[in-house]
């Protein structure tokens, strides 16, 4: 089990395969703002809807020199059919063995219906430009999440 994250502490270097062909790591985005979001899957309800808050919001996040990355444990293959549906406009992340997700605390086990499994617990992690954590939104509801995170961006 890895120990609790916090605020002010280094974020968890990462160095992950991306829908854009190259592999993208934290020490790679030095000098940046990240945000890093981790969902449970691509094309479901509420994935989509964070998606695509995070895809209309990208112009303001940019002003900022903030990066935005998705991550589940789907395939690149699956990312860019997501990529392609709604038009997302930042890279999508696959840790497919859960590395990175179990770094950051967000491979929980879950349960839905009285039916336990494992899984990605939605979350999201604002890392400042030396690498240190800024912010962590953990178990995050979909509603009023992006303007939460711009808001840690000010």
């Amino acid at each position: 089990m890895e120990k609790e994250l916090e605020i002010g502490s280094p974020a968890p270097d990462f160095n992950l395969p991306a829908s854009t062909g190259e592999k993208i790591s934290l020490k790679s985005l030095k000098g940046k703002q990240v945000v890093l979001y981790f969902y449970p899957k691509d094309d479901t309800p509420g994935c989509t809807k964070e998606a695509c808050g995070f895809r209309d919001e990208n112009s303001k996040f940019k002003r900022g020199s903030t990066v935005i990355l998705g991550v589940s444990s789907d395939s690149l293959v699956s990312h860019q059919k997501f990529i392609d549906k709604y038009g997302l406009n930042f890279p999508l992340l696959s840790d497919e063995d859960y590395t990175v997700s179990k770094k950051y605390g967000v491979y929980k086990e879950k349960n839905m219906y009285g039916k336990k499994y494992w899984g990605i617990e939605r979350s999201t992690f604002v890392i400042d430009s030396l690498g240190k954590l800024k912010a962590i939104f953990r178990r995050v509801k979909v509603d009023g999440h992006i303007q939460e995170v711009l808001d840690t961006l000010n």
